[in-house]
């Protein structure tokens, strides 16, 4: 086991720099100057130069790349080139936004999602697991913003208006301080997430029911009850802890739309204000947490198949 951690933690590293590599090329490729977007149109060439040395803009792209990546194993972001103040300090807030929303969105949507497609590989072709599949089918097919407006229009407009469908967190406070403007954001991640995971609990809780060690443990006259739970359950959650695990990695990105749409204060207006303000320090440093989040997930993703997994722990 301890083998297998060290090989995948070694694996993620050489990921990360490689993530590194092309997050600084991407973003030393994108049009515009950064100075000329801090100082403006009328900035006079004697003021951007002085800029550029001041931001290390006139430097080799090699000596720029390791300066930030250096920064960045001592835990320096770096400094955003619009706000003038550390990218730490500008993105703690934020992350810490995005993240309540993420776990409220994980918390709720895995437990159900899992339950859900047990559920339907239990009563298999019965009118549940046809109702179910026609409606993960019809989640999965909608974008996030759509189902975001759609919630908009039921339950904070012209239906019921009994949400709030904007979901400010004004400078200085926190998301839970007002849990109620959390639902419909919540929500629509939750809409996001739950088919996938759904569908695919569905196909592995159906080819374990169908194993023949469940058939030997019917046949020994377990209680259906401890079939599913002791012997199906935890060998079909394998497949799906992978699928768990992008799903949140998919989370920690795709949650920039759903930030925009009920205006919530996020990493999704920090990347959009970035890119607007050519802050190439705060795109970076955004793209490597994102990579990072990746990594962390798919790890922990792997432990916890082999975890569950008798066959797998017996492999190690």
């Amino acid at each position: 086991m301890w083998g297998f951690i060290l090989r995948r933690l070694l694996l993620g590293i050489v990921v990360l720099i490689l993530v590194s590599i092309l997050v600084f090329l991407a973003t030393q490729a994108l049009p515009g100057d950064p100075a000329r977007a801090i100082l403006g149109r009328s900035a006079t060439p004697a003021s951007l130069a002085a800029l550029r040395r001041q931001l290390h803009l006139d430097q080799p792209v090699f000596t720029q790349y390791w300066t930030w990546i250096t920064g960045l194993l001592h835990g320096n972001l770096g400094r955003s080139l619009a706000a003038q103040e550390p990218v730490s300090t500008l993105l703690a807030p934020k992350l810490v936004n995005s993240a309540v929303l993420v776990a409220l969105a994980a918390v709720l949507s895995i437990p159900l999602s899992i339950a859900i497609g047990a559920w339907a590989a239990f009563r298999r072709e019965k009118a549940f697991d046809q109702a179910s599949s026609n409606l993960l089918l019809a989640a999965a097919a909608l974008p996030e913003f759509v189902v975001g407006l759609v919630l908009v229009i039921l339950f904070a407009t012209t239906v019921l208006h009994v949400l709030p469908a904007v979901s400010t967190v004004p400078p200085g406070s926190r998301p839970w301080n007002d849990w109620l403007a959390l639902v419909l954001p919540t929500l629509t991640l939750v809409i996001a997430v739950a088919p996938y995971v759904a569908r695919i609990m569905r196909a592995s809780m159906i080819e374990v029911l169908e194993s023949d060690y469940v058939e030997m443990a019917r046949l020994k006259g377990l209680p259906e009850r401890t079939v599913l739970i002791r012997h199906a359950l935890p060998n079909a959650l394998g497949p799906v802890f992978q699928v768990i695990a992008l799903n949140l990695a998919y989370l920690a990105g795709g949650i920039i739309l759903v930030e925009v749409v009920f205006n919530y204060t996020g990493i999704g207006s920090a990347t959009a204000e970035a890119v607007v303000n050519h802050d190439l320090p705060v795109i970076q440093a955004l793209a490597i947490l994102l990579a990072a989040v990746y990594v962390v997930l798919n790890l922990l993703a792997d432990l916890a198949t082999i975890l569950v997994t008798p066959k797998l722990r017996t492999q190690l």
